[in-house]
């Protein structure tokens, strides 16, 4: 039988998507990724319109008499919000904020609706969010890895072309912006999806039961490589850091992923 549970699943996939894609809208200024990430915006709305009405027409139930009715109507009024500033201001900022609070709080909704209604979905739920959080993490170093292989090819070619040797080889390697861009493309993919992630995490420290250490090494590491990339993002956007430069801080920094993956995971209490 379908229940709620499986809706706000939905809900959160969506909700996500459209995270993911406003996020690289706001770094690459596109119009029709802007357009794709509204839209899906919209069904978020709706569907969560729906339950709202189904509240409290059949269940005859208004949507704050509860904590945890509360933060679906929280982040409902949210979404709303996110539609109107974005057909009146167009302010892609704080679009981006209000939508990463709104996918949070929904989260923790539906983590805590399922764990007080449905013990078996609850379960199911917990795993969910676990395994969606491994996934989305691990896809997240991958774009990483790739970033860093163009930054890598970019720099052996800089250097290749500067002592102008091997040139041959040069060109195999491909064309210095082209690899500069690529790099670029893929730490803006990455990023939001370790975001992501990285709440799913949260919210699966909170659902498991199991004692959460915000000290953790490997929470600790995985919110500095985020804050790395980010810095990235503002090094290039904001100071205009292009070529070379960028491209040897982005290898510092998938150096640093390195070392929260392998080492900083074995002086974890509960990461493998």
């Amino acid at each position: 039988m379908f229940e709620l549970i499986n809706l706000f699943e939905i809900i959160l996939i969506v909700y996500g998507l459209s995270l993911i894609i406003y996020f690289i809208d706001f770094i690459q200024h596109n119009r029709k990724v802007n357009k794709l990430a509204f839209w899906l915006l919209c069904i978020v709305l709706s569907l969560q319109t729906v339950y709202l009405l189904y509240k409290m027409i059949w269940m005859k139930s208004l949507p704050i008499g509860t904590l945890i009715d509360s933060l679906f109507f929280y982040s409902w009024i949210l979404v709303l919000f996110s539609i109107i500033i974005n057909l009146l201001e167009k302010n892609k900022f704080i679009m981006l904020v209000t939508n990463i609070v709104g996918f949070l709080i929904l989260t923790l909704h539906a983590a805590a609706f399922s764990e007080n209604n449905f013990q078996s979905s609850s379960i199911q739920f917990t795993n969910d969010v676990l395994i969606t959080h491994v996934t989305l993490t691990i896809v997240s170093y991958g774009f990483f890895t790739l970033s860093f292989i163009f930054s890598l090819g970019y720099l052996v070619n800089y250097h290749l072309i500067k002592r102008k040797k091997q040139l041959k080889w040069a060109k195999k390697l491909g064309d210095l912006a082209k690899l500069d861009a690529f790099s670029f493309s893929a730490v803006t993919i990455g990023t939001p999806l370790l975001l992501i992630g990285l709440m799913l995490g949260f919210v699966w420290a909170f659902l498991s039961g199991d004692e959460f250490y915000w000290f953790d090494m490997k929470t600790i590491g995985s919110v500095i490589v985020f804050i790395v990339y980010i810095l990235y993002l503002f090094l290039r956007l904001v100071k205009g850091y292009q070529g070379k430069s960028i491209a040897i801080f982005n290898t510092a920094a998938f150096l640093l992923l390195l070392v929260n993956f392998f080492l900083f995971s074995m002086l974890s209490n509960f990461h493998f």
